[in-house]
């Protein structure tokens, strides 16, 4: 029994998590079909005051772990070739960024050197990429008609199938190899990628105009706040980190792929601050607008010739360790790559920004009433498998 004046509740997010729950016993809310903790699980043991009708969570404990992934055990008995696909799918909103994170640490641990053109062309999906992941959370706010996710679809939608015209997948890319990537874009495909972009640009300022000034997004100010303090207690980044007023932008601060190259003026807009809902949302609406202007740039200015590096039919990294570290879509995503000389890695590590989100909501949280609980947790963007890892 929870003390004088405060009652507890296990809250259940994703259907994942619902089994050992008992009716009656504990509070059960379900985000929706089309959130992406949906294909997971979390549970958050929440410790409410005594007020019935506007509860105010005092304490919370989140649970992970009912995903069950154990990725990393299994990159040490796939070779260099195979251990993409699991990268690729930890965080299946920001795919292609896994699968880049990870190449990049085994290139840099061989030394291989990869095409321009191939680099540009990373930089360009790792962008577009950015966009459809931000349209994905976005679509989640309600606006003042208390519609949600309609407005996203069709925008998202574009992008999807301008990935699977050039991979062959909408969600799980694996388009890029060690080396470079799988092949070369289909003729035209460019000119078409460019004309989705700029019609998406078009469109983004409108939506943007109208989520941000929703009654239901206005009134959420001050809600669910992170500050920079708890930025640097827990590792936060991404546009978490940003809304709380951190420049932390790795496509700024550190020199990989095609970034040193490109205008990323488009990117001093995404320190907003005070890392409140509304703010949250701010950023990433800004990262979708800014994912679209560099994509935009890469495509225009692709450099010819090849797009990948030959390979032997087995792989081998020499014995040695490297860390690489990217700006995936939700933060920085790290990659801490061991070596015995083998054909598969020894060790294989991810740093994943939603597990540093999650490990952050007992100090978000208190504080928030309970009804705003689902807005709180989708403007922190985090994905269950990307923690699950």
């Amino acid at each position: 029994m929870s003390p004088a004046g405060r009652r507890t509740a296990t809250v259940a997010v994703g259907a994942g998590a619902l089994g050992g729950v008992s009716a009656g016993e504990s509070l059960v809310l379900d985000l929706g079909a089309d959130h992406p903790s949906t294909h997971g699980g979390m549970r958050l043991a929440l410790e409410l005051d005594d007020d019935v009708t506007d509860a105010v969570i005092t304490a919370a404990d989140p649970h992970i772990g009912f995903v069950h992934r154990g990725a990393e055990k299994l990159f040490e008995v796939r070779d260099y070739r195979q251990i993409l696909m699991l990268a690729n799918r930890h965080d299946w909103l920001s795919s292609f960024a896994g699968e880049v994170g990870v190449a990049l640490a085994v290139e840099r641990l061989m030394g291989l050197a990869v095409p321009p053109r191939a680099t540009r062309l990373r930089t360009a999906l790792l962008e577009l990429n950015r966009a459809s992941a931000g349209l994905a959370f976005l679509g989640t706010v309600p606006g003042d008609d208390g519609r949600a996710v309609i407005r996203t679809v069709a925008q998202r939608e574009a992008l999807l199938r301008v990935f699977e015209e050039v991979t062959g997948g909408r969600v799980h890319l694996m388009f890029t190899r060690i080396g470079g990537v799988q092949q070369d874009v289909p003729a035209g495909w460019i000119d078409r990628t460019v004309g989705v972009v700029d019609r998406l640009l078009a469109e983004l300022g409108p939506l943007t105009e109208a989520l941000l000034t929703a009654e239901p997004v206005r009134r959420l100010a001050g809600v669910g706040a992170v500050t920079p303090e708890l930025v640097d207690a827990y590792g936060l980044s991404g546009p978490v980190a940003r809304a709380a007023g951190v420049p932390l932008d790795l496509r700024r601060d550190e020199a990989y792929l095609d970034y040193p190259s490109l205008d990323l003026t488009v990117l001093a807009r995404t320190t907003a601050g005070p890392g409140d809902v509304p703010s949250r949302l701010s950023c990433l609406c800004d990262d979708v607008r800014g994912g679209l202007l560099l994509a935009r740039e890469c495509l225009t200015s692709l450099p010819s010739g090849p797009v990948n590096v030959r390979l032997p039919k087995l792989v081998r990294a020499p014995e040695d360790e490297t860390y690489s570290w990217i700006e995936a879509p939700l933060g920085i995503a790290g990659c801490h790559l061991v070596s015995r000389g083998g054909t598969t890695p020894w060790r294989l590590k991810l740093r994943t920004p939603s597990f540093a989100t999650l490990s952050a909501l007992p100090a978000i949280l208190p504080g928030v009433v309970l009804q705003d609980l689902p807005a709180v947790l989708a403007s922190l963007f985090f994905v269950l498998g990307d923690a699950d890892r």
